[in-house]
């Protein structure tokens, strides 16, 4: 029988997509009982790796073993049965079944005898119950989890990780959706994991949490294998240089836009639903970086989606260049101007089977209209090949489908197709979530380049660096109020923190 040191060995995977090379002879392994950071660029091609180990894609190349035994893992069934679960980036439980549902999903306990058996119901809320007392989550079983936050549905996902009894989790950006105190708890459960054994795959751009949970980091850069290094001898700088293949000493870059006059003006904006925002009133100014920032809940994607006509107002007023106006419906909000880069790209941003071509220009057709419904193709690859050089977009082609462009790229997509809408004020909710370094610094030098022509721009963010880095004020709320307005030149993270936390009942 043979013996090793790695829980976990992945050796020489290879594979491609139609026009890339996503995995280039990549090896990994990992050690039972430790957490394994995994990072790169988004295009290194990690979520590509992960996917073969979970029986998403075949390799075309490699080998994959558990306790030096060879695996066959032609679909996800297979890879939870050798032990392997995956907590995946995008949630997508089921929204009307209960808690305890999702968890057993595709293996609900059955009592009685064929061909008359049932759903052990009993069964399932007891083993819920205890499954969740290991963990220490406060969640009743038998909650329908469509009225759950995103950071409650994530630590569900970790639990069924869990309930598989399998000795290797991925984790792909857990802490995305979590508050702070939310992350310590995450934290304290991989601890657990740890002491059983348990082998955590760990994705993440925030450098921070790598170096303070990770015993190992792989690098991965252009879909190789660029090295494996104890947690202990790397710092944040020696992991970006190793990511990107050069010194990244500028995290932002310099700004040399003018805030000018008073723009657009929002007085009073209240939502007809109960604990939502209400009575937020602020200025945006021509040329101007408006960061807004505070807490998971603090209401600011839904005061956001209310300015673009997504959502309803009980009461409030808009003032654009002194003249009311009134947004109902975002085409009202296009024809004001207004573009809108939502929070979930992959939601309710690109449409994944589609082209880049098509991402493009998706929300611009009108431009490209000819007599009888016919589109004007030339035009509409000419102005997408404008904008792939423009932005710097990495894509084999404009025909090539964009679920296949990294997360970076897909975003350049999306800046793109709004800004061929030729639009005056953009509306950035979380603009880099999910983006390596690399690729935030390139979105950041297109938002300082579109202050510096005159464009407003209200971004949202979690990151207190890139608030800090980016905005000229930042705006705090906190339980759907605004607290505070800060000047982004001045402001710290406590004085942030101090808004964001602020009891507005």
């Amino acid at each position: 029988m043979t013996t090793t040191q790695y829980l976990l060995e992945m050796e020489g995977i290879s594979k491609s997509f139609p026009g890339v090379q996503a995995l280039d002879n990549v090896t990994l392994n990992v050690r039972p009982g430790t957490v394994h950071a995994l990072m790169g660029e988004n295009g290194a091609g990690k979520s590509t790796l992960m996917k073969c180990l979970f029986g998403i894609y075949s390799p075309e190349a490699g080998e994959i073993r558990m306790n030096g035994q060879k695996l066959h893992l032609p679909d996800s069934r297979a890879a939870l049965g050798s032990g392997i679960s995956m907590i995946h980036q995008e949630l997508h439980p089921v929204p009307h079944r209960s808690v305890m549902e999702n968890i057993w999903l595709g293996r609900l306990p059955l009592r009685g005898f064929r061909p008359f058996r049932f759903v052990d119901g009993k069964k399932m809320f007891r083993d819920t119950e205890k499954l969740f007392k290991e963990l220490d989550m406060d969640i009743k079983p038998d909650t329908i989890i469509g009225k759950l936050s995103v950071s409650k549905i994530q630590s569900i996902e970790i639990a069924k990780a869990v309930s598989y009894n399998a000795k290797v989790i991925v984790m792909d950006e857990p802490t995305s959706s979590l508050t702070g105190n939310e992350v310590e708890h995450l934290f304290r459960i991989i601890a657990g994991l740890k002491r059983r054994g348990v082998a955590i795959i760990y994705i993440s751009h925030k450098m921070e949490e790598i170096l303070r949970i990770s015993d190992e980091v792989t690098i991965m850069r252009d879909g190789r294998q660029i090295g494996t290094w104890d947690a202990k001898d790397l710092t944040t700088d020696l992991i970006i240089s190793r990511m990107v293949g050069r010194d990244l000493t500028q995290r932002y870059p310099e700004r040399a836009n003018v805030p000018g006059d008073v723009l657009l003006k929002v007085e009073d904006f209240t939502s007809p639903i109960p604990k939502s925002f209400r009575n937020v009133s602020f200025e945006l100014r021509k040329g101007e970086i408006l960061g807004v920032g505070g807490l998971v809940g603090a209401q600011r994607t839904e005061l956001i989606e209310a300015l673009f006509g997504i959502r309803s107002l009980s009461s409030g007023r808009l003032t654009l260049r002194g003249k009311p106006i009134k947004i109902r419906r975002p085409v009202d909000a296009i024809r004001h101007k207004m573009a809108l880069l939502t929070e979930e790209r992959r939601v309710t941003g690109i449409f994944p089977v589609l082209s880049v071509l098509e991402n493009t220009v998706v929300a611009n057709q009108k431009r490209y209209e000819k007599p009888y419904f016919i589109l004007e193709d030339n035009k509409r690859r000419e102005d997408t090949d404008r904008s792939i050089n423009r932005l710097s977009v990495k894509t084999p082609s404009m025909k090539t489908q964009i679920r296949y462009l990294s997360g970076g790229n897909q975003q350049k997509v999306l800046l793109a197709r709004w800004l061929l809408t030729e639009p005056d004020i953009l509306l950035l909710d979380e603009p880099t979530r999910g983006i390596d370094v690399g690729a935030k610094f390139e979105i950041y030098t297109i938002i300082a380049d579109l202050a510096a022509q005159g464009k407003s721009i209200i971004m949202i963010s979690s990151e207190m660096p890139e608030l800090l880095g980016m905005s000229d004020r930042i705006a705090v709320m906190s339980e759907g109020s605004l607290t505070g307005i800060v000047d982004g030149a001045t402001a710290t993270e406590e004085e942030i923190m101090r808004l964001a936390a602020q009891h507005t009942a």
